[in-house]
């Protein structure tokens, strides 16, 4: 059965911590932070992470859509962040950023967009606990779901079978019920869901929902 991290980027800020009671259930909760540089647009930051870690004991997804992300990972560690997700493009030094996230005593995770090959992570496959697989191009909410990701999900589940490593896939962008199941049969261990979550009338069932159609 996959697991399900809702993206607080579609919960109503205004009423975050209401919202996120609404998804106890979930085995993550996502936070997208961007930083207006490596993505066009401006989300949480330290501050949320932490005001979350005291509010909820549900696992924390760090998302660092930031160039040079490494100048803040000890911060968000120290904020609360259970897993921190770190893009191959967002720095010259991407060993680094993943060994500081190691070092600090949660997951590390790298995350590659759509338009990256994965020959640009192969090397950094013994490092990591988690890769994110972008399903659609990062910076905003409510994308559609690019096909092409599945692919890219089961050659990287063939790259992790054949090399004997232990790795989760993550994938995040336009998740729904239409596609939680092709997903997860490529290899998907995780699947960030966001607007299909808190869009609705009831986020808890969504959850649900997205966890049953793959048992």
């Amino acid at each position: 059965m996959i697991k399900v991290a809702p993206s607080i980027l579609s919960a109503d800020a205004a009423n975050l911590v209401a919202d996120v009671k609404k998804v106890s259930g979930a085995d993550y909760l996502h936070v997208d932070v961007m930083d207006g540089q490596f993505v066009p647009n401006l989300s949480f930051g330290i501050a949320t992470v932490r005001d979350l870690a005291k509010n909820t004991k549900t696992k924390l997804d760090v998302h660092m859509m930031v160039a040079e992300p490494e100048r803040f990972i000890s911060d968000f560690i120290e904020a609360g962040a259970s897993v921190i997700g770190v893009h191959v493009e967002s720095t010259n030094h991407i060993a680094r950023a993943i060994q500081m996230i190691k070092d600090g005593g949660i997951r590390a995770e790298v995350v590659v967009n759509p338009g990256t090959p994965l020959t640009a992570l192969e090397d950094l496959l013994p490092m990591v606990d988690q890769v994110l697989v972008m399903s659609v191009n990062p910076g905003f909410g409510g994308q559609k779901f690019l096909p092409m990701a599945i692919d890219k999900v089961q050659r990287l589940s063939n790259l992790r079978q054949a090399r004997g490593l232990e790795f989760d896939i993550e994938i995040d962008g336009g998740i729904s019920e239409e596609n939680v199941k092709d997903v997860y049969d490529a290899g998907v261990d995780i699947a960030v869901a966001g607007s299909y979550v808190f869009n609705s009338k009831d986020p808890e069932s969504q959850v649900e929902k997205l966890k049953g159609l793959t048992k």
